[in-house]
């Protein structure tokens, strides 16, 4: 997969965003190898059988045979717990709160651009503690980051929670998820935080002394999030003209196209002095003065790229000292004034597009989520969307529905409000077997 520049922009705004919150929680960036060890991988054995089919392994290097293999990184739990054993010694040591941007690769049976390609971009989060407490609160401090991340920055609105024992990550304790809803209904894992536990540091015998002298080992986290997001952002909102871009993650929130008649001079001075008032005030704006293709042709196209406001000054906006103002996401047009209060109006304006697009996502995700009482409803229903129902607890009930309607269980729910709102901790009866139930979980099918 290429990612060219205006996709990579988006990339980098999901980066410049998640990199601050990352740090205002204390974390820090560091880099490990691309090549782990044949050892190294083989030290934990859930983690490597839940990976194998999926590995690419280098055997030749320098023209010979390699004495040991090396591994092309999946995900990196093995060869920065091998750093970690020699730079954890004490409890003063803890906790270790390191982050990685990186690639990694994958060999995919089926590939899907963005969501699963051989290779693809993405953040690792791996962190140590002296207690399994302070690793549970890293755990759940960084999926809400995330939801954070998702809901206020890409506007989608997403269901937190825990996976089940047989969707959890290879080699942790636990997994907690948010899972979004797509446009074509089915759900997509938009970012993951897992509680090792001691899993890794039993594997790489990585212990430190407690304040009271012991020898413990220390407990262990790992999160991240991936180029999918581009995927998710496309399928969450875009339509059949191109792109739709929540504002927050627009490399070019503003394109400014002046109709270049009459006075073409006059106009297009007009057009630079307003993108550069916008510019001043923080927004990311440009001047598409070129004259090779029409103003037709640059609104389709700056459509289809998915910038979020389009403004337009012509001979008579010019006039009128006024401008067109057409939205992406709605196609709406209004007038604004062109005097000072432009940025203000225009900021307004991005804030309410980010506010609109969230809203729509969110609605259009309850108006196809659908409550089953029994396995008739639940098989009809899942055809349209996301199915919250009893579930009695055992992989046995969960394989079963995953068979026969190749749905599986997304969520956990754990967010209050949609706790709240569906009931999800009441008890009820499995919707499979009759057996009692301790609350709802969400199901659909999935990318």
């Amino acid at each position: 997969m290429v990612i060219r520049p205006n996709g990579y922009a988006i990339w980098e705004k999901m980066q410049s965003a998640l990199d601050r919150m990352f740090k205002e929680t204390g974390h820090v960036n560091a880099y490990f190898p691309l090549f782990i060890p044949e050892s190294y991988i083989r030290k934990e054995a859930d983690h490597i059988e839940g990976f194998a089919p999926e590995c690419a392994v280098v055997t030749h290097g320098g023209g010979e045979e390699l004495t040991e293999k090396l591994y092309v990184r999946p995900t990196s739990e093995t060869v920065i717990w091998a750093s970690y054993k020699k730079w954890i010694q004490s409890y003063r040591d803890l906790p270790l709160l390191i982050n990685q941007w990186a690639n990694v690769v994958r060999w995919e049976m089926r590939t899907r651009l963005f969501l699963r390609t051989a290779e693809f971009l993405w953040q690792e989060g791996h962190t140590a503690h002296a207690t399994p407490e302070e690793a549970q609160e890293e755990v759940l401090r960084m999926i809400n980051v995330y939801t954070t991340f998702a809901e206020e920055y890409m506007a989608l609105p997403v269901i937190m929670g825990r996976k089940t024992e047989s969707e959890k990550f290879a080699g942790a304790d636990e997994t907690w998820c948010i899972e979004a809803m797509m446009q074509d209904r089915k759900a997509l894992q938009a970012g993951t935080s897992h509680n090792l536990g001691q899993n890794f540091a039993k594997a790489f015998d990585c212990q430190f002394q407690t304040k009271e002298g012991k020898l413990e080992y220390v407990w262990a986290t790992s999160w991240g999030v991936s180029t999918r997001l581009i995927g998710a952002l496309i399928m969450a909102h875009s339509d059949d003209r191109g792109l739709v871009l929540p504002p927050k993650l627009a490399s070019r929130q503003v394109a400014i196209v002046p109709i270049l008649k009459g006075d073409k001079q006059a106009v297009a001075e007009k057009a630079h002095a307003v993108c550069a008032n916008l510019k001043k005030n923080g927004i990311e704006a440009f001047v598409d003065d070129s004259e090779q293709n029409s103003p037709g042709w640059k609104f389709a196209e700056y459509e289809l790229q998915g910038i979020p406001v389009r403004l337009e000054i012509g001979p008579r906006d010019l006039a009128a000292n006024t401008c067109i103002a057409a939205r992406r996401d709605t196609g709406e047009k209004q007038k604004f004034v062109l005097d000072e209060t432009l940025p203000s109006t225009v900021t307004a304006l991005l804030e309410t597009i980010q506010e609109s697009m969230f809203q729509r996502a969110l609605d259009f995700r309850e108006a196809n989520t659908f409550e089953a009482t029994s396995w008739n409803a639940f098989r009809e229903h899942i055809e349209k969307g996301f199915v919250i129902a009893h579930w009695d607890g055992s992989e046995e009930t969960e394989t079963k529905i995953k068979e026969e309607t190749k749905a599986t269980i997304r969520v956990i729910p754990e967010a209050a409000d949609f706790i709240d709102r569906h009931a999800i901790n009441e008890r009820g009866t499995c919707i499979v077997s009759g057996k009692p139930s301790k609350g709802k979980v969400v199901f659909a099918k999935a990318y």
